[in-house]
């Protein structure tokens, strides 16, 4: 039987070819560290893991939810914004209850875009702005982002007639994978510049709670993007819930309302005590996220220390669990992450797999439990590089 185009055209996801490769070399009896993935090692805080025992005793919950999120849950987002950014937005018709940051992206393009239309998408960058693209039968434009640019795209850099076919252009700040911060200004000018083209633009937020120095912006606190944008945040890396699948989208109504009448045809939601929950750990943010960080931070001061002991150049980390480091001369980033996985035992993600603008570099992820990431860094100092 064949397949549809769209999915033929798809290119491996990343993070399923390293659970490949893993998995055959733990057959082979090789010990690895699995550095790859930003799939939180601590579990959620355990308060809000009772909250969520104790709803499951309501009888009527486990019914249907409502499509768009349970009201409460959608005027916690909408207190939460208030607090964290100064931002107001209208819980009935701004906001949108997600399985997860990534279902809501994949799904967007279906909402938006037409056949051939153009999508911009940033690369290095989460391969789901690519795929999603690819499955709305869109035409993905890439554009890399540099280093020497702070890992900013350079819209400027598009062609006229490009920017004439765009639809959709994804940000995503705090950066996965690159570390990078979205400085206010920036985005102000890439606001202006996208409504001048009708473009609208889709900033992945996943990671604002995730910093060590800088407090991430939301994109809603520039001037006119609401207009032509909407954010989409997880609860995954906040609270430590990637299994729980929950997430949001904010911004525009009316593609708010696209993406419900696509969601519509496609689920039903989120169960309705994990909805409860997390409206509750909304609530109790500022007590929770700071020490997640705490745990972060030292993790990175432990794997910079064992880098720059090593001789291995990197991204200093603003914000999000990962380190962007340099691949060494003469190696490209595949070959360094097959050295590292073969050689040490270190599972890490190759640069290439974010996309043609990951080429040089390599993502490690801080997600590993702390006595694996003690031996991490000791095997790490035997790289001969």
């Amino acid at each position: 039987m064949k397949i549809s185009k769209r999915l033929a055209s798809l290119p491996p996801y990343l993070f399923a070819e390293i659970d490949k490769l893993k998995e055959k070399l733990t057959r082979e009896g090789i010990d690895i560290i699995d550095a790859s993935i930003g799939d939180p090692d601590l579990p959620p805080p355990q308060e809000i893991i009772e909250y969520l025992k104790n709803k499951l005793d309501d009888h009527h919950i486990h019914r249907y939810p409502p499509y768009g999120g349970i009201p409460k849950l959608k005027e916690a987002i909408a207190n939460w914004y208030e607090e964290r950014f100064n931002v107001k937005v209208n819980p009935a018709e701004e906001i949108l209850v997600l399985i997860g940051a990534k279902e809501g992206i994949a799904h967007l393009p279906l909402a938006i875009v037409d056949p051939q239309d153009v999508v911009l998408v940033p690369t290095p960058a989460y391969p789901v702005y690519y795929s999603g693209s690819l499955l709305a039968c869109a035409s993905p434009y890439t554009i890399i982002l540099k280093e020497s640019k702070n890992f900013v795209p350079d819209v400027w850099s598009i062609p006229k007639e490009i920017a004439r076919q765009s639809k959709i252009m994804f940000l995503n700040y705090p950066n996965n994978p690159t570390t990078a911060i979205m400085p206010k200004e920036v985005l102000e000018e890439i606001t202006s510049w996208a409504k001048a083209n009708e473009i609208l633009l889709i900033y992945d937020n996943t990671y604002s709670e995730i910093y060590y120095d800088v407090s991430p912006i939301s994109a809603l606190e520039v001037p006119n993007f609401k207009e032509i944008g909407i954010e989409v945040h997880s609860f995954s890396k906040t609270f430590n819930m990637t299994g729980w699948r929950v997430g949001f989208a904010v911004g525009n109504r009316e593609v708010i309302e696209a993406l419900g009448k696509v969601k519509q045809n496609i689920d039903s939601s989120v169960f309705i005590p994990i909805q409860e929950a997390v409206a509750f750990a909304l609530s109790h943010f500022k007590k929770y996220g700071s020490n997640i960080r705490k745990v972060y931070y030292e993790r990175c001061k432990q794997l910079i220390k064992a880098l720059k002991d090593t001789g291995i150049s990197f991204i200093t980390p603003k914000a999000t669990f990962y380190l962007w480091i340099k691949t060494p001369a003469g190696l490209s980033s595949k070959d360094f992450t097959l050295y590292l996985l073969k050689e040490l035992g270190i599972c890490i993600a190759e640069g290439e797999g974010f996309g043609k603008g990951g080429e040089g570099f390599c993502r490690i992820s801080l997600t590993v439990p702390d006595l694996q990431l003690e031996e991490l860094c000791r095997r790490i100092s035997k790289a001969k590089i």
